[in-house]
């Protein structure tokens, strides 16, 4: 993963795009190639010492050492006045530590390191100019108002759904895919694992892909990146947390060492191929989320990534309404937005309001021990708790795989503040007394095998709940999750525990725009068309309808799907070419083996069971030797239903005299008479249709 280095002035190495700075952070170094394989990951309590150690091995460092760094400074100086600064990529991995280590290291690097100046915040232009109306943008900064080329929007996932968001953006010869992201099945693909976008649009394209670039760290926008690596080399681009995320993928899939990864952080700008994509910082439940704005000569196109307002955010970064605003009076040919909560009206409250929850909850929880289900990718909500249990004088640990990784790699690249001390491993947990613990676990959304649903179904090995716990989920079930979190609430308060969750107390918050928030950013930046994204149908419905309220006319205003290119040109939007775009059902180690086939199957299994019938014959004479034979499984007991199966066998038996008797001699014609005699006759006894499998043997 390629660093920036505005902050650091390290001088980098070369690389085929092109990278710009706008007065902010940006620019990249070469790391060394030839690296070690990454080490064994670390929990959070030995990355929080890690970062403590380094810390102070920093501080009496000589300040010889400070040499080369002015040397880099100067090179990078001389290197920015002599035109573009490259990003670079990166195939290794150093040692990943655990959230502990990595709070001692981040404390470490902290009081080492000078505190880099803020950049000053851009203001919008003074208020009594003349505005841009929608559908008359003003020609754009990037090139010549509607060039020979149509903008082309192809996308492959996120519309009519929450999940797999992927979509290629197009301008002549070049391709910049935005996100690549994965989903869970639904209710109705028994034994998926995972669900991707179909890639073959970018598989039958890879030549022309300049890059990836990434909004942020969820899962359901980088989920699908090893699948995607697999089939095509392509270059990545996204910010230092984005990037660490994806790096830990890449890894579990053997990846990382032949994929190119490139930091990049707000206020940057890439050239990739024609089309020069510049990153712009909003608020998420996730640090390093950003915007992103296509410079192209037909124009610039925004995608809001996923976004909130949030006017006190934890880490003090606010969303960059000034460019917004500045991309509005520029000229924007299309927006293209997150459409999540467009139904929600209002504003997404602050973060800061769970703290706030957390501080009045910690102080009702008395001396019993707190434990905390959150979703492990929400950084500035762990980093509440950590600062409310320092507050509280008590000791965190971390449970759950996806927890403890987040985690560590959060304090390792800083997101993270740990208190020197705060965090202790699992195995130290009967070292303190309840009242001296809170327990930051998965499982907020009933997952089976997470860290809560093992603690309630008492198959924890480390941590038991008992009545002496203070139980909060801070999470709002995702739909179709409804029962099984009821489930594990259930279970919580058998144990004694008292469990807390949204509808209670403030404990969560939404990462996505409400209409508020969705009107502002269309009233900033007054596109000419305006397409809103990621959500299911009645979700881009009522963005479109916002629009529609601020002035947008309807002509501009495009719902599309999966598949179906839209294109902006000087004619106006042509949504008439379909593309391969579907569901690729992941299923272990297997990748698009599972269909539609596959899945009627299973359902059947899962709904009616399974009958077998085993029949012997003789090769030369054709008569029965052995059999029918009948194993269920599923369907019924055979000791409970023994007449049944006594009944099931004579209508087998006599089907085969049947088949006899007209010289039916081919198995397949056979085995069909059998299967149909056989299931017309279990659906008069039972009203049920197991999935019925003869088997023939010759001897």
């Amino acid at each position: 993963m390629a660093e920036s280095t505005t902050d650091k002035n390290k001088t980098q190495g070369a690389s085929q795009p092109q990278q710009k700075k706008s007065g902010r952070s940006g620019g990249n170094r070469r790391p060394r190639q030839g690296q070690g394989r990454p080490a064994k990951k670390a929990t959070p309590a030995q990355a929080a010492k890690a970062q403590e150690q380094a810390q102070a091995g920093a501080a009496k460092q000589p300040a010889q050492k400070q040499a080369p760094q002015k040397k880099q400074a100067a090179a990078a100086k001389q290197s920015a006045q002599g035109g573009q600064r490259r990003p670079s990529s990166r195939s290794r991995q150093p040692k990943k530590a655990t959230p502990a280590q990595a709070a001692k290291t981040a404390a470490a690097a902290q009081s080492a390191a000078l505190a880099p100046a803020a950049a000053p915040q851009e203001q919008p232009q003074a208020e009594g100019k003349k505005k841009t109306p929608f559908g008359g943008r003003k020609k754009s900064a990037s090139g010549k108002k509607g060039g020979a080329l149509p903008l082309r929007i192809v996308p492959l996932g996120g519309l009519h759904e929450v999940g797999k968001n992927c979509t290629a953006v197009e301008y002549g010869e070049d391709i910049v895919v935005i996100d690549c992201g994965l989903t869970f099945p639904d209710s109705d693909m028994p034994g998926v694992d995972i669900v991707i976008p179909d890639f073959t649009y970018l598989i039958e394209n890879k030549k022309r892909i300049r890059g990836v670039v990434l909004t942020h760290g969820h899962e359901d926008h980088i989920g699908g990146l090893p699948y995607l690596l697999k089939e095509i080399s392509v270059p990545l681009y996204g910010t230092r947390l984005t990037l660490g995320l994806v790096e830990g993928k890449l890894e579990e899939h053997r990846l990382l060492e032949k994929s190119k990864l490139n930091v990049v952080a707000a206020g940057d700008r890439v050239q990739l191929g024609r089309m020069q994509v510049e990153f712009i910082r909003v608020n998420h439940s996730i640090p390093g989320a950003v915007a992103l704005a296509f410079h192209t000569p037909a124009g610039t196109l925004v995608h809001t990534g996923d976004f909130k307002i949030d006017y006190d955010p934890i880490d003090g970064e606010m969303i960059d309404l000034a460019r917004f605003a500045e991309l509005g009076k520029e000229g924007v040919t299309a927006l293209l937005m997150d459409s999540t909560n467009a139904e929600r009206p209002g504003m997404t409250a602050s973060e800061r309001s769970v703290g706030r929850s957390f501080e009045n909850l910690f102080a009702k929880a008395g001396n019993r021990r707190i434990i905390i289900a959150s979703f492990a990718s929400n950084i500035h909500r762990i980093q509440q708790i950590i600062d409310t249990a320092h507050k509280f004088r008590r000791k965190v640990l971390v449970s759950g795989r996806s927890m403890e990784n987040v985690t560590a790699r959060a304090i390792e690249l800083g997101y993270l503040k740990v208190p020197k001390g705060q965090l202790i491993e699992l195995a130290e947990a009967g070292d303190y007394p309840p009242e001296k613990l809170v327990v930051i676990t998965t499982g907020s959304q009933g997952e089976p095998m997470a860290a809560l649903s093992r603690m309630a179904n008492g198959t924890h090995r480390q941590l038991s709940v008992n009545s002496r716990d203070f139980i909060i989920i801070s999470a709002r079930p995702i739909p179709g999750n409804e029962k099984h979190v009821g489930n594990v609430v259930n279970a919580l308060f058998k144990l004694g525990a008292e469990v807390i969750y949204e509808s209670m107390y403030e404990v969560h918050v939404s990462g996505h725009a409400c209409q508020g928030e969705l009107k502002t950013i269309l009233a900033l930046t007054k596109p000419q068309y305006f397409m809103p994204v990621h959500g299911e149908y009645r979700h881009l419905i009522k963005n479109a309808g916002l629009g529609r309220s601020l002035g947008i006319p309807e002509k501009n205003i495009v719902i599309s799907e999966n598949g179906r290119v839209v294109e902006f040109g000087p004619r106006g939007v042509k949504k008439d070419e379909l593309v391969t775009a579907g569901k690729v059902m992941v299923d272990g180690l297997g990748v698009g083996d599972v269909g539609s086939i596959v899945l009627r199957d299973r359902k059947r299994l899962s709904e009616d069971g399974l009958l077998t019938i085993v029949i012997t014959i003789d090769s030369e004479t054709g008569e029965v030797v052995a059999g029918p034979d009948i194993v269920t499984r599923g369907f019924v007991y055979v000791r409970e239903s023994e007449q049944l199966i006594k009944e099931a066998r004579a209508v087998v038996a006599k089907t085969l005299d049947k088949c006899l008797e007209r010289e039916v001699n081919d198995w397949a014609d056979l085995k069909l008479n059998i299967r149909e005699a056989l299931s017309m006759f279990l659906f008069q006894k039972t009203k049920r249709s197991p999935m019925i499998l003869p088997i023939i043997m010759e001897v």
